[in-house]
């Protein structure tokens, strides 16, 4: 099946027949820019594929309650970020040893091999990990992705001006971060 129009791969997805290979063909589309969403929160390689796993078996298990209100890569993402949100719930409610979770996450990004980051890049990754979960998220959406409010809007199903307050309290605390770290 090659690339698809989104209304033909929505067709393709309701049919029965044709389900398992349009599903893959969503896979391979979605799988790379939703691990990015995904490894910018959870930091480890390895907990970034766990949770694009369980948001694609997410996404297959509710097919049929999928009515294509939405493109089908907000719906993903819209998944993508709940089970993002879920895991650092539950991982920081195993975390809470004398190490700090933040303190974990940035241990793990400075000696991850993917990370190629210069100490300011450090830092400000740092001051990213300091923000509540959905407010980091909303930051990397706004400021790594480059989303608009209104995609977000649909994406997180939160209003313009809760995103742009949100966004706003971010980039106050991570400049304060910053200025403020010894």
């Amino acid at each position: 099946m090659h690339k698809l129009r989104e209304e033909d791969l929505f067709d393709a997805l309701r049919d029965p027949k044709r389900r398992s290979e349009a599903f893959g063909v969503v896979v391979k589309t979605h799988s790379k820019q939703l691990y990015w969403l995904i490894r910018k929160m959870v930091l480890s390689h390895d907990d970034a594929n766990d949770v694009l796993q369980n948001t694609f078996l997410k996404a297959w298990r509710g097919l049929d309650n999928f009515r294509g209100d939405s493109k089908i890569s907000t719906w993903l993402h819209h998944i993508a970020i709940n089970e993002t949100l879920s895991f650092l719930s539950s991982s920081e409610a195993k975390n809470k040893s004398d190490l700090s979770l933040e303190d974990s996450m940035v241990q793990n990004l400075a000696s991850d091999e993917y990370f190629s980051g210069d100490e300011l890049q450090l830092k400000l990754q740092r001051a990213i990990l300091s923000l509540p979960p959905k407010q980091r998220l909303v930051f990397n959406m706004k400021y790594f992705e480059g989303r608009k409010y209104e995609e977000m809007e649909e994406i997180l199903g939160t209003s313009v001006g809760a995103l742009k307050a949100s966004y706003h309290h971010a980039v106050k605390k991570i400049k304060d971060f910053i200025l403020n770290e010894n």
